[in-house]
């Protein structure tokens, strides 16, 4: 069987596939010309999945053009009543594409993934191309990306194209378009929501199994080409009769889908989940009933000379080194990631918070391109346990008048609400770091370089919701109105401790440059150590994973190399609050 971590979506397995990255023609559009007319021929080649900015990608461009286009040939060996699904997990921004010089589709958003089904136009020899423009504009979901010419503070070089996973799939006439797990430990089932791809009369089956022991196999019906069921997934192995999921104890089920009709099978679709229920009272946040101290880790998700497209060596190495300094989870910061590396997450064990990528000015255009991919973002992470937060904006940008802004406060308002709508099991976040409006958690950032003063901003619950105890941002926690949830309070950021060997002028991080290793490290010492003294706080994130370009203040390098002694972090991480659970 298929290694799960070998196929572009392991939560969505298909026996067989055509892996469409590697080699591509490629032309970049340096005139209005060559931007709107179909290019006559493709010079270069580039390397997919990167984008061209980023050295992986193999070319020797050093200027941004907004406007690129893609070539491919590829072969199949086409079955009667067979279906061919294209799949993209990212490009950035707006493309469209042809198939054998049919128009066959377009898709809006940078950060999200799309299916086209091409079963109509795909031959034995077939021809791709696509057409891809990023202006990178600031109405636009760019996250860490740079609008300007040039990289500042902590903004990076662009991205633009085919960044994540390309690949093709066979399935029969009738397929499951969608499939979302939903996990209640309180009554030991999974409530699945299966859809096809056509209003069909159909069964859907699922076999569920934990380490190749099969526990429940479940059929339904569809209505309209949608089956809604639940099924138990007790049994009298584990103690509880469940194996929950925790970072702890991350242990996955098994399930294989079938589509059946008319007494055939014409769909298998094999996958995973994992038992595990978040939620919040007595302003303190739960994993499985037991409370949770969360110790994260901010993570920009830039990789060397690659960008945000990472190899799965990239995502295992990261996530072991996080977890080998004491953090049990990672705050997955300004971008969406690729399905291997959240599945990795789900397999090693380690907790995660999926943002959405900012936009920087509040507009019409800007809230339309937010609820565009707002769904598809969503039901990318909805089945992955490792996922346990949403962080829908952050630190005011986009709605840079949030305090005071009705309509701005509206907007972030009705993206918690409505990703409550379209997923209720996770904790939302409208807007993290301050200036919050509706949210399940009270998230601050704190840049503070001296313990002593940092931990005394915090020992005041009642001041802290209704004040600004930052002295680095200087803003309110919540907007005017909204002080009085009932929530968890957490540092969301601290720490970011600029360090490099050979320092650079136009390097950057926060607060006074510290000259030695050792010095750093007692430094991250105290800081830590103050933020866990603090009562009533449910965890952390400290800034940040690695070094991304001219920002240094990270614990890995810009080859993800330790910058420190693993061993000395992780007694900082784990001096208190040891196992990342307090029993009660």
């Amino acid at each position: 069987m298929l290694n799960k971590i070998d196929y572009p979506n392991p939560q969505m397995i298909r026996t067989n596939w055509l892996d469409l990255n590697g080699n591509w023609a490629f032309f970049i559009a340096k005139n209005e010309s060559d931007s709107t007319n179909h290019p006559s021929n493709f010079p270069d080649q580039i390397n997919v999945p990167y984008s061209y900015t980023f050295k992986k990608a193999h070319v020797n461009e050093k200027e941004y053009f907004p406007v690129v286009w893609y070539q491919k040939y590829f072969d199949l060996s086409l079955k009667k009543d067979h279906r061919y699904l294209l799949h993209f997990e990212a490009v950035d921004y707006q493309c469209q594409l042809w198939l054998n010089d049919h128009f066959i589709g377009s898709h809006t958003g940078g950060h999200t993934p799309f299916t086209i089904d091409i079963s109509k136009w795909v031959t034995a020899t077939n021809k791709l191309e696509i057409r891809v423009e990023d202006v990178n504009a600031t109405d636009q979901p760019i996250g860490k990306q740079s609008w300007k010419d040039h990289n500042f503070l902590c903004w990076y070089t662009r991205t633009i194209g085919i960044w994540q996973n390309v690949w093709l799939e066979e399935t029969g006439e009738e397929y499951l378009e969608k499939i979302t797990m939903i996990p209640d430990i309180h009554q030991s089932q999974l409530n699945i929501d299966a859809k096809l791809n056509l209003p069909a009369k159909a069964t859907i089956r699922a076999a569920i199994s934990f380490h190749g022991q099969v526990i429940k196999v479940a059929s339904c019906s569809t209505t309209n080409g949608r089956a809604r069921f639940a099924v138990d997934v007790s049994n009298d192995d584990p103690n509880f009769r469940l194996h929950y999921w925790s970072p702890n104890e991350p242990n996955l089920y098994d399930v294989s889908f079938e589509v059946i009709k008319d007494n055939s099978i014409t769909d298998t679709v094999n996958s995973y989940f994992g038992m595990r229920q978040v939620e919040t009272r007595n302003q303190a946040v739960y994993l499985n009933d037991q409370s949770l101290y969360q110790k994260l880790i901010l993570n920009q998700g830039y990789y060397p000379d690659a960008g945000l497209t990472g190899s799965v060596n990239d995502y295992k190495a990261d996530l072991t080194k996080l977890k080998a300094m004491g953090f049990n989870g990672n705050r997955i910061h300004q971008h969406v990631e690729s399905h291997r590396m959240l599945y990795l997450c789900d397999k090693l064990g380690v907790l995660a918070w999926a943002e959405f990528p900012s936009s920087f000015s509040f507009s019409p255009a800007m809230m339309r391109h937010t609820l565009a991919e707002l769904p598809d973002f969503i039901a990318k992470h909805i089945n992955h346990p490792s996922v346990i937060a949403y962080v829908l904006m952050n630190e005011s940008w986009g709605v840079n008048e949030i305090a005071h802004n009705h309509r701005e406060q509206s907007f972030a308002d009705s993206l918690y609400y409505l990703t409550k709508g379209f997923d209720d099991s996770r904790l939302v976040i409208a807007n993290d770091g301050w200036e919050q409006v509706k949210t399940d958690l009270c998230t601050i950032h704190d840049y503070n370089g001296d313990p002593q003063s940092l931990a005394a901003s915090y020992q005041n619950l009642e001041q802290i919701f209704t004040g600004n105890p930052s002295l680095t941002s200087g803003r309110r926690v919540f907007c005017d109105g909204y002080e009085r949830q009932n929530v968890p309070f957490l540092i969301s950021e601290y720490g970011g401790i600029a360090y490099e060997e050979n320092a650079q002028q136009q390097s950057w991080g926060y607060g006074k440059r510290i000259q030695s290793k050792e010095a750093v490290v007692d430094k991250i010492g105290q800081l830590t150590q103050a933020v866990m003294s603090i009562p009533h706080c449910a965890g952390f994130c400290y800034t940040q994973l690695t070094d991304v370009e001219q920002e240094v203040n990270g614990l890995l390098d810009h080859d993800h190399q330790y910058k420190f002694d693993p061993t000395a972090i992780h007694q900082i991480m784990t001096a208190t609050h040891q196992t990342g659970f307090d029993f009660d």
